[in-house]
């Protein structure tokens, strides 16, 4: 089986891993979030991972940073979203910390991929 570019990203292997937390950790939201925060949280983690892996698919690496700094700002709207779901306690102050935590974890990932690519434009 071929293994592709971005199936090697450590950042988009921890995207996976978020996507995976947050789908366990709405399935506990309140039905009523079911369309709302809950549906929004889940394509916001998806997001990120999906957007490196288009991302590691153009040829220019400007596209590429393009999609690393949409990924990042899924992470952020994610983070935003996570912090929403605490102060409606939907989520406890320990899985609110482990999910900040993984989202930091993979800022810096994208952070650092995005400037290798910058880096790579301006050579």
């Amino acid at each position: 089986m071929r293994i592709f570019s971005f199936e090697k990203l450590i950042a988009w292997q921890k995207g996976r891993e978020l996507a995976l937390l947050i789908y366990k950790t709405t399935k506990k939201f309140p039905k009523e979030e079911t369309f709302g925060l809950s549906s929004q949280m889940r394509r916001c983690s998806i997001s990120i991972a999906s957007n490196l892996a288009e991302g590691s698919g153009r040829k220019s690496f400007k596209d590429k940073a393009r999609f690393s700094e949409i990924a990042y700002s899924s992470s952020l709207e994610l983070l935003n979203q996570v912090i929403l779901s605490k102060d409606f306690e939907y989520i406890n102050e320990n899985d609110y910390l482990s999910i900040r935590e993984k989202i930091a974890e993979i800022n810096m990932l994208i952070d650092g991929l995005y400037k290798s690519q910058i880096k790579k434009i301006e050579q």
